[in-house]
């Protein structure tokens, strides 16, 4: 594997105005553009969809295939349009990004595909002009924790021009996703699924289909939060827009899937964005959900699935029992804390579900799914049937907040301070403070330290404290969803949305929870797997900004049970970060070095 950037170029094909609207347009009609992602893809306006006849008239556009027409316009053409005033052509910023990260030359990068049993040995050589860390999300990686691919956790990152390789041998099977966990690179496009085959099938079906879904933003992600969080600049931001990307390309230039009469399939759908939630339907057919996050579940029957950042479904689908029309699938991006923006957020995407070419269109009388009976996985059972973990032996609760620092800039804080890696990665600290590794303390305070002993059963119950949603992701570990309910400084209408409710059979398992605006949320699961494993938001920003803690888990029974491969030392050694000592790189508790919080 690869890291490198990889370029797309892009031409604006036409630039017209239509009553108070100008436009910018995008030709995808056999113009060697099939690969774009990132550009424009909405209407800001219903009037614009009405004058879909009159902006081709305009064009002289007299064969486009049109499949589906919405306030999104859904065309074979990409454009753009704002309103004014103005007689006279305005001045335009054409938000399109051209880079991104690829490897070994491509981009998007191609899936992983292996079965059970295998193991994975990913060669990495760094070409970038910065360090980058490899994480495997959602593995356990027991006895091996320090391929987890956390930069300045469980590694200090491979530096530019150098060569590393993980190697991974998963006990687990399912729909999973590997990206770089080193300064965000994830949210510019350094980011896969990762599929283990089951050894023995889940379901019987015809396919395995595969819809990774990413929201793309106009700028890089650096510049994008060194933007929205300046000193003095107060949090959150005015709201921004994403587009969506469906199998790492622009939401409506994918492939139609392709369906056979009477057959299933099954399709795995992954959220790898940053900050967008996504919602797949297939209206017309039957869909269960049978798998979640690696996890097999009991079938339970959905119109969709509703996807935060990092979450991943399989949902079994029945195909029509003719090939008499073809359907049309939805995708939609959106952010329920950011102000509605009708074409933008939400914003649908649709794509072909072909049973014969040709064959006419069965669409939906409405494309609103904004009521369907999706996902809520505390209704869910895994199928293992595995009871509730007791009893509790560490209660942890945690408050999300926002603050502002010594720095000026607003934060993000699950614990007493916002989240920050220290000096010397964490599994170094660990390993080398001999007994004082229990004490949380030696860690940095920077780094939100929670110590768990060998076999804890640990629960957590978080509150969300504002409007903002987020979607946590437990490292090394998958936990058992309990309990959601209002959030303690909940308003009345939230009360009402969020009522109390607790898991009914055997609690789902999944890794990366969702948890929405003034709502709570309690999760239990077993501290069984020495290491040390970040816990954080998986919305990018929030994340920068400090939204995580770290669990120290079994630091003695790790430092007996594991010895750092010399080639990881090497790599610490030219990045020129101490592999010894507290978080300073410090005897005791001397934390000389560490920033001021």
């Amino acid at each position: 594997m690869r890291a490198d950037h990889h370029m797309w170029e892009s031409n604006v094909e036409q630039f017209l105005k239509i009553g108070n609207y100008q436009c910018l347009v995008y030709d995808h009609r056999g113009t060697g553009h099939s690969d774009e992602r990132g550009g424009i893809l909405s209407i800001t306006s219903s009037t614009l969809a009405s004058d879909l006849k009159k902006l081709l008239t305009v064009l002289e556009w007299d064969n486009v295939n049109i499949i589906g027409v919405s306030l999104g316009g859904m065309i074979a053409l990409e454009f753009a349009c704002k309103y004014t005033n103005m007689a006279d052509p305005v001045s335009w910023e054409w938000a399109f990004r051209g880079t991104t990260y690829g490897v070994n030359g491509k981009s998007p990068i191609p899936p992983v595909y292996i079965d059970k049993g295998d193991t994975l040995a990913l060669h990495v050589h760094n070409s970038l002009d910065e360090p980058t860390a490899i994480h495997f999300h959602g593995m356990f990686l027991k006895g091996t924790p320090y391929y987890d691919g956390t930069g300045m956790v469980t590694e200090c990152g491979i530096p530019p021009g150098k060569n590393f390789t993980y190697y991974v041998t998963p006990e687990q099977e399912g729909t999973y996703w590997i990206h770089s966990h080193y300064n965000h690179q994830d949210a510019d496009g350094l980011r896969t699924p990762f599929i283990i085959r089951d050894s023995t099938p889940i379901a019987e079906y015809e396919d395995d289909l595969l819809f990774s879904l990413e929201d793309w933003y106009p700028v890089p992600f650096q510049e994008r939060v060194h933007s929205i969080l300046k000193a003095g600049v107060p949090f959150p931001p005015a709201p921004e827009y994403a587009y969506g990307l469906i199998n790492g390309y622009n939401g409506n230039d994918t492939k139609p899937i392709n369906f056979k009469p009477g057959k299933k399939y099954r399709i795995r759908v992954l959220n790898m964005g940053i900050t967008e939630q996504f919602k797949f339907s297939l209206p017309g057919h039957k869909m269960q959900i049978i798998e979640v996050e690696g996890e097999r579940t009991v079938p339970y029957d959905v119109d969709g699935v509703d996807v935060g950042p990092g979450q991943r479904y399989s949902v079994l689908v029945e195909a029509k029992d003719t090939d008499k029309f073809n359907y049309i699938y939805n995708v939609t991006i959106y952010a329920g804390f950011i102000t509605l923006a009708p074409g933008r957020n939400p914003h649908s995407y649709f794509g072909l579900v072909e049973y014969k070419p040709g064959a006419p269109i069965n669409a939906p009388a409405s494309i609103d799914d904004s009521n369907i009976h999706a996902t809520n996985d505390i209704y869910l059972n895994s199928y293992d049937e595995e009871p509730l973990l007791e009893p509790v032996t560490k209660d942890l609760v945690f408050k999300f907040t926002t603050k502002i620092m010594a720095d000026n800039i607003t934060h993000s804080i699950l614990g007493n301070y916002p989240y920050n890696t220290a000096l010397v990665p964490t599994i170094y600290t660990a390993l080398t403070m001999g007994d004082l590794a229990t004490n949380p303390n030696v860690y940095g305070n920077q780094t939100q330290a929670q110590v768990l002993d060998y076999g804890d059963i640990v629960e957590i119950e978080m509150h969300a404290t504002s409007i903002l949603d987020h979607t946590f992701h437990l490292h090394g570990h998958k936990f058992q969803i309990v309990e959601y309910g209002p959030a303690f400084n909940a308003p009345d209408e939230y009360i009402a949305k969020n009522p109390v409710r607790r898991f009914k059979g055997a609690p789902l398992k999944r890794d990366t929870l969702k948890v929405n605006g003034f709502q709570y949320i309690k999760i239990r699961f077993k501290a069984d797997n020495p290491g040390v494993w970040l816990f954080h938001c998986h919305m990018d920003v929030h994340f920068y900004m400090g939204l995580a803690v770290m669990f120290i888990e079994a630091p003695l029974v790790l430092q007996k049970s594991i010895t750092m491969p010399e080639e990881m030392n090497q790599l610490c050694h030219d990045l020129n970060v101490k592999t010894s000592g507290n978080g300073a790189g410090n005897a005791g508790f001397n934390m000389t070095g560490l920033p001021v919080l």
